[in-house]
């Protein structure tokens, strides 16, 4: 059985969560999905308004489309706090990486990077969304219960413990190291 965090673990370190930087963090992890369930860990993604993240599945096959069927350009990229996944991803030879594209150690809360935020990571703009991210079935089976009821807990929706999602609005490559600025 794996070894998920408690309830009480994850409330414990909820301040340390909520003290990451407000502005200025480091790409420290990048991840492409080729397809379901596979990861591919890279050094750059290529971004594009038109296609997202070059070489991901999700824009051709989308949890999310406008209703015209088209992909919804708001979940083009997916950004974790570094943070919350050193918590709750504690096997990670056994269990997959969440999927984020991009991994940082960044405040994400609603106060500190409302919708509409620009963010400038390297050469690439990106855009936060409205659309919560509120973790999926996947996330629960490989993170916990605890973890997912501490993500989606009514009172931590505007801490977005989950991360966020982001359009692009301007092409460009992200490289591992690269600084994330708000715009």
């Amino acid at each position: 059985m794996p070894d998920h965090i408690t309830r009480e673990e994850l409330d414990l370190a909820l301040p340390d969560v909520l003290a990451a930087p407000k502005d200025g963090s480091t790409v420290e992890m990048l991840c492409r999905r080729p397809d379901r369930n596979q990861r591919d860990f890279t050094d750059i993604l290529h971004m594009s308004v038109a296609d997202g993240i070059a070489g991901d599945y999700e824009m051709g096959a989308p949890w999310l489309k406008l209703p015209d069927g088209s992909p919804d350009p708001r979940i083009q990229v997916s950004i974790i706090p570094r943070r919350v996944l050193d918590l709750v991803w504690r096997d990670r030879e056994n269990t997959n990486h969440p999927g984020d594209a991009i991994v940082t150690d960044l405040d994400m809360t609603l106060h500190n990077l409302p919708v509409g935020t620009r963010l400038q990571i390297g050469t690439a703009v990106v855009e936060v969304s409205d659309v919560w991210n509120d973790g999926c079935v996947k996330w629960k089976v490989r993170m916990g219960r605890p973890a997912n009821d501490w993500i989606s807990a009514p009172e931590h929706e505007a801490l977005r413990l989950r991360g966020i999602y982001c359009k692009i609005v301007g092409d460009g490559e992200v490289r591992l190291g690269d600084t994330i600025t708000k715009l």
